[in-house]
């Protein structure tokens, strides 16, 4: 139908109507009569569709409420009764996106499904969660959620406990996380961005449930609410279902949600981060130069933060990143940008020195005023100008791209800005290109870095035993407050958690779980995804993926790695993070940088280890991915081979910046992916390829990669020979997979230019390597400057005689989505947690951003016990055997699936198996499920367990391990 400007339909008011040709998509946006609701509609024909519900949501401290209430809401509401309907969605529904956040300035709750019921489905549950919360009737959701004093008999101290809490200690473990807060700060000390809308934890406790609720009655309300919706919906259906069951029941309201601006300031400011006792705080500062620039509404000056980041800073030559590590400052440069209304712009070296301060910014300064004087490398501009549009154009390679149009809306529409802003950049990219022929970037940097006046700088400061002095501090404060409560006030406090503990561990009852909307099997696709593949075998093998691409050919060249001695392994993985970013025979780095990103979407090496699905073989495999339009594909391969035969491992200082970088990377991430780490290294204890993959890419790489950095100069040659040996071995015809994925005459392109590349690999044949991978259990206690635990226990159900079977994946939707999280999280306050089994038989538990470490040994010691007593309705098996479903059907990407189709090849995996684990899952009964308890028991029985956690906390149950082990040796 045609729809009119200025005409309301079903209670919203039209005001603009837009064909947005970037996402492929009619823009409607409108507002609500009645509440002065906010709603965008992209309309189009993607079946995976998207609803977004969004609040300003200011924060007036560092308390975190925008954060716990973000949590809370999700724990119940009018319609839907249950303790946590977020997980009762998750355990049961066919999502392809259910999560909520919270930014510095709002709090967004996006979902997606393919399926027009359970979309549906998803929306209300949201709408009347965001609405019409428990929170008022049930205080228990905050002292979960947020947090409460623990104690449950009298003898015991009092603790703080609560999932906000948890996960904030967490967040405040890692340098990064607070170096931005404290970045915001010195930009904003006048603004809301000078608090932690996540909450600081040493502050989280001053939040009352008072305030908690205001908070949400504030700002909570239709007149402060954004609505977004993207794919193939009923725009009318939806309007008037939002409109009649949510919005026409408030009224227009007057909200103050201004979030002022910050006028211009130069400051400094000092802070300390903490590191473990054992570890060096030498040269561990970080020194961040900072700069506000332009606007958020401003489609170009967001483009522009994100061009200058790469062009200055984080491309391989990038001019600032190189004058800084030329002059010794800094291990790592990074540069980072941050969103609110005013966004940011930030230099940061990492492990230097504070007294290099005024040399830092005299080198940045000297540096911005030479490429202002001398003109920036207009090439670099360029491939940065087409890394970014490859990024639009692919939505950043997620399948479920309304999700990602949706985050892009939201950061121009929340300030009163163009909310399509950011998605019709064809004509800023078009700008961009032509602005090459101009003074348009060094005019940009003249304006907005020399003659700015609103900068600071900050300089984090390492501190051994920071952690400690502060939790000190609290046990202190809390034994005060222990100590000032009455015989009566102290046992009314047991009684408290009692009825908290009783209220988290109890069961939903019938009727409330019925108030939950479920989906039936019938609504399951029930067919595995088909990846058809043509197999081209000559002198080597082609697998083509005919699916349509829009004109982009993905390219894999997939060397085999079974040749290689063990010593040599790390080195291969070294190698892939080397090649590209060192000078070859034609091109230095950066100008090799450039060519690639002018020509291609982009060029990676990794190494993987993909393991047999019939056999106990596992393929080490070097991965050259690539992508590229189809009228370059000559220079891509021609690319390829400059890369796989002339580059040059020669250039000492340029090998131990790359090594230093990767180091100071990993350590940058290891504190969010810390359950993956422990998970990861116990798998190590019992399995090859599991010992593999710690020889790679786990902490036995990163410990390589230490001792490389610390002893670079005496071990340099050995180094540079190491690598050369495993450039000359690797790059070798025998054993070599082509993947491509793309149209017919994609493959054609590829066929014509293969002998580019073929003609120039290593023709010589190897024995494979039997590499000794001796396994055993080494039960570490990994120690660190975190304030919290990641606790893993695991072993290989082969190895006890066991097969697995599809209905494990059931298994680990029940005691993932209910126990684990029952009393790892809802009662032992965790972030987060669960289990998996692989189809190599691996059992792997883990609990994320953890307080606790001996009690959650425990829980996993009684998965077997609950398992033995766990009682199904015939309700509950379908809900875990729907959720289980979904996550056997993903949406995918085409690149994705040629992905998927290159690995099912690689490991013998076919059809035929996925679909017989898809039925095995749709068969699952209740007996089965139980039947897996002596299964568990005897995992558990095992003792397989890592820890990577607070030193003194593993310290203080040090008989629990084998060996205590320090992050960084």
């Amino acid at each position: 139908m045609n729809f009119e400007i200025g005409k309301i339909y079903n209670g919203f008011k039209l005001l603009e109507e837009k064909n947005v040709k970037e996402v492929n998509s009619i823009s409607r946006l409108f507002t609500h009569e009645k509440t002065g609701a906010k709603l965008i509609y992209l309309s189009n024909e993607d079946n995976n569709k998207v609803f977004t519900i969004g609040f300003r949501t200011p924060p007036e401290d560092s308390t975190g409420v925008p954060h716990i209430i973000e949590h809370s809401v999700l724990s119940g509401s009018t319609k839907y009764r249950t303790k946590e309907p977020f997980m009762d969605l998750i355990k049961g529904s066919l999502q392809t996106f259910l999560n909520a956040m919270t930014y510095p300035d709002k709090t967004i709750y996006p979902v997606a499904s393919r399926n027009d019921k359970d979309f549906q489905n998803l929306m209300d549950v949201y709408l009347d969660s965001v609405f019409n919360p428990r929170i008022y009737e049930m205080p228990e959701i905050f002292m979960q959620e947020g947090w409460h004093y623990e104690i449950m008999d009298k003898d015991s101290p009092i603790e703080y406990k609560g999932v906000v809490y948890n996960e904030m200690r967490g967040a405040y473990s890692s340098a990064e996380s607070l170096l931005g807060e404290r970045i915001s700060q010195s930009l904003f000390p006048d603004t809301i961005y000078r608090h932690s809308s996540g909450g600081d934890p040493y502050i989280i406790p001053e939040l009352t449930h008072e305030n908690f609720l205001k908070f949400h009655t504030k700002y909570y309300h239709p007149s402060n609410s954004y609505i977004y919706l993207y794919g193939d919906g009923d725009v009318l259906e939806h309007l008037s279902y939002i409109d009649k069951e949510y919005l026409s029941n408030f009224d227009k309201k007057e909200i103050d949600t201004e979030i002022p601006i910050q006028n211009a300031i130069k400051n400094d400011l000092v802070e300390y981060y903490p590191i473990a006792q054992d570890e060096s705080d030498e040269n561990k500062d970080y020194l961040s130069l900072n700069f506000v620039i332009g606007k958020a509404t401003d489609k170009k000056d967001s483009l522009m933060n994100e061009i200058l980041n790469d062009v200055l800073i984080n491309s391989t030559a990038g001019p600032i990143k190189e004058a800084l590590l030329d002059a010794g400052i800094g291990e790592d440069i990074i540069g980072s940008s941050s969103g609110g209304i005013q966004p940011a712009f930030s230099i940061i070296a990492k492990n230097a020195s504070e007294n290099q301060k005024d040399k830092f910014k005299e080198v940045i300064f000297n540096t911005l005023n030479k490429l202002i004087k001398e003109g920036i490398d207009k090439k670099l501009i360029e491939a940065t100008i087409n890394k970014l549009e490859y990024s639009l154009r692919e939505a950043g390679g997620y399948a479920t791209v309304g999700i990602v149009y949706g985050f892009n809306i939201f950061d121009t529409w929340l300030y009163d800005g163009d909310p399509l802003a950011n998605l019709e950049y064809e004509e800023t990219i078009k700008f961009f290109r032509e602005a090459l022929k101009t003074n348009y970037y060094e005019d940009y940097i003249q304006k907005n870095f020399i003659e700015n006046n609103h900068q600071s700088l900050v300089i984090l400061k390492p501190q051994k035993g920071l952690a400690e002095e502060k939790d000190k501090i609290i046990e202190e404060q809390l034994a005060s407050y222990k100590a000032s409560l009455t015989a009566d006030e102290l046992d009314a406090l047991i009684e408290e958690n009692k009825a908290l503990e009783k209220f988290q561990l109890s069961e939903d009852t019938i009727e409330d779980k019925n108030t939950i909307p479920k989906l039936l099997i019938e609504d399951v696709n029930n067919k595995p995804l088909q990846i058809d593949q043509d197999i081209y075998e000559k002198d080597v093998t082609i697998l083509h993926h005919d699916l349509f691409t829009s004109g982009i050919i993905y390219l894999d060249l997939v060397f085999d790695l079974k040749h290689i001695e063990k010593d040599l392994v790390p080195y291969v993985s070294l190698l892939a993070q080397i090649v590209g970013s060192v000078d070859t025979k034609n091109y230095s780095y950066g100008d090799l940088s450039n060519e690639i990103y002018i020509n291609t979407g982009g060029i990676y090496l990794n190494i993987s280890a993909l393991s047999d699905k019939k056999s106990d073989d596992f393929y080490p495999k070097l991965m050259l991915t690539s992508k590229v339009i189809r009228q370059k594909t000559t220079e891509l391969f021609n690319l390829i081979k400059e890369l796989i035969t002339n580059t040059k491992l020669e250039d000492k200082k340029r090998i131990k910046e790359i090594i230093n970088q990767i180091k100071s990377r990993i350590e940058m991430n290891i504190y969010s992916s810390g359950h993956a780490v422990a998970s990861g290294r116990v798998t190590s204890y019992f399995s090859k390829p599991g010992k593999y993959l710690e020889l790679i890419s786990g902490l036995d790489f990163l410990w390589f990669i230490e001792d490389l950095a610390q002893n670079f100069d005496d071990k340099s040659d050995s180094i540079l020979e190491n690598l050369q040996k495993a450039y000359d071995l690797v790059f070798n015809k025998n054993g070599l997979i082509v993947n491509v994925t793309g149209e017919k005459e994609d493959l054609e392109l590829v066929k014509k230019n293969l002998n580019i590349v073929k003609d120039v690999l290593n023709e010589e044949k190897y024995e494979e390597k039997i590499i000794d991978l001796s396994v055993e259990k080494l039960n570490e206690g990994i120690l660190s400057s975190s304030n919290v635990q990641y606790v893993s226990k695991g072993y290989n159900l082969k190895q006890l005689g066991y097969e697995y079977n599809g209905n494990m994946s059931v298994l680990s939707t029940i005691l993932s989505r209910d126990y684990l999280h029952n009393w790892i999280r809802a009662k032992g306050g965790a972030y987060g947690a669960g289990i998996s089994f692989n189809l190599k038989g691996d059992v792997s538990t883990y609990s994320y951003r953890d307080p606790n470490l001996v009690e959650t040994l425990k829980v996993y010691d009684n998965l077997g016990e609950y398992l033995k007593n766990l009682i199904l309705t015939k309700d509950d098996l379908t809900n875990y055997i729907i959720g289980t479903m979904n996550k056997l059907d993903p949406p995918l990407t085409a690149s994705q699936k040629g992905q998927i189709g290159l690995s099912r090849y690689i490991t013998h995996l076919e059809y035929g198996d996925v679909k017989k684990q898809m039925e095995e899952v749709l068969s699952t009964t209740e007996e089965q499920i139980k039947s897996y308890a002596k299964l568990l028991e005897k995992i558990m029985q095992q003792n397989y367990l890592c820890v990577f956690g607070n030193e003194t906390k593993i310290k203080q149950n040090k008989d629990v391990f084998l060996n205590l082990v320090p992050l960084k040796k």
